[in-house]
């Protein structure tokens, strides 16, 4: 069961995007500097399709994306949850997740999300808008994940 400590919408997680972004707890990772320490503990509300459900309609069109930022305790349950964004949303609504782990879990499919960040952060590499950053940050188009990372950058 996922649970959440908080929410905000977000302009600078998703490019192009206005994002509803969910901090999910009970990380598994252990970045040494991250920024949330507080979401290694398994606290917050539960987190399921009623509660994401008033959260969309709540926000409605206003938001064009869902990121859910971690999860990684329970990958299918997030990609569970990504699904239901599409059902309710019509498909008018994109997903992201994003994720501490190298990979993404054996069971997820990523074609069920239209963005995707990988990687665990490391403090000597840097966060996303570094050359330097070990994370990478996927588009879905189609069957293919394409590496736009570098727009983070800035120039």
């Amino acid at each position: 069961m996922l649970r959440f400590t908080s929410y905000d919408i977000v302009f600078q997680e998703i490019p192009r995007e206005v994002s509803l972004a969910i901090n999910i707890s009970n990380c598994p990772n252990t970045c040494v500097g991250c920024h949330s320490p507080h979401l290694k503990e398994n606290i917050g509300d539960i987190l399921n399709e009623h509660v994401l459900s008033e959260l969309i309609h709540r926000y409605g069109d206003s938001i064009t994306c869902v990121c859910f930022m971690g999860g990684d305790i329970n990958p299918k349950e997030v990609e569970q949850l990504a699904l239901f964004v599409k059902t309710v949303t019509n498909r008018q609504t994109k997903t992201a997740w994003y994720s501490g782990k190298d990979c993404l879990s054996p069971n997820c499919d990523y074609r069920n999300f239209d963005y995707i960040k990988l990687g665990p952060y490391i403090e000597e590499y840097g966060a996303l808008n570094v050359p330097t950053t070990n994370q990478r940050f996927y588009q879905i188009v189609e069957d293919r994940m394409i590496d736009i990372t570098s727009m983070f950058w800035k120039n």
